[in-house]
């Protein structure tokens, strides 16, 4: 197994950290974000606040070069990172951000929040050449280790039914499937795909 050092994101990570949080779900990205999804995503990165900013974040470091990004949070941060984002995309976008919110909204439906029992891991992505070395296995165990999930029993992510590999990763380290919900959502940027949503009990 190719062995990972993590450390926190920082925002000289942009051009290495956002294309990898981009992989972890294009579609439902462009869905909300349009064909500006990835220029968005370096811009609120770099702001540092909210569900998409570096300091949500966490990088993996391999031969001194970022090949993974993931982040995790719980409900707790859901004020904080409603008001980041709709100032982020205000900011961004303009008057056109209105749409922005409304179709963040709906997503939501589909991939949902946290509670604030439940550990959310998230925007989970590796380099496409380096799949399958068991980067994301340890991705995921630093986003469950003691340092962020202290007090919290559950830890869920979301999956694509698109995406089988993932999902029997998450399997293997203990997910089940708790929940498969039904996406009609479309527009002319992307489709958001069926998601099933896995939980793990935490120690």
């Amino acid at each position: 197994m190719t062995q990972i050092t993590f450390r926190p994101a920082e925002t000289d990570d942009v051009e290495a950290a956002v294309p990898l949080i981009y992989s972890s779900g294009p579609e439902a990205f462009n869905y909300v974000f349009t064909d500006k999804a990835q220029e968005f995503l370096k811009y609120a990165f770099q702001d540092g606040a909210g569900e998409f900013g570096y300091r949500n974040h966490v990088v993996g470091i391999l031969n001194g070069e970022i090949v993974c990004a993931g982040a995790g949070f719980t409900g707790e941060t859901t004020l904080a990172f409603t008001i980041a984002a709709a100032r982020q995309i205000l900011s961004f976008y303009g008057v056109n951000g209105i749409g922005v919110i409304i179709r963040g909204l709906r997503i939501e439906q589909i991939i949902k929040p946290p509670s604030n029992t439940l550990y959310v891991v998230a925007h989970l992505g590796v380099k496409p050449e380096l799949r399958g070395q068991g980067i994301g296995t340890q991705l995921v165990t630093h986003l469950l280790s003691e340092q962020f999930i202290t007090g919290i029993k559950m830890a869920a992510l979301d999956v694509a039914v698109t995406n089988p590999r993932a999902q029997a990763l998450y399997e293997r380290m203990g997910f089940t499937t708790t929940e498969t919900i039904k996406s009609s959502l479309s527009n002319q940027w992307g489709t958001v795909v069926n998601h099933r949503r896995m939980e793990k009990p935490l120690k």
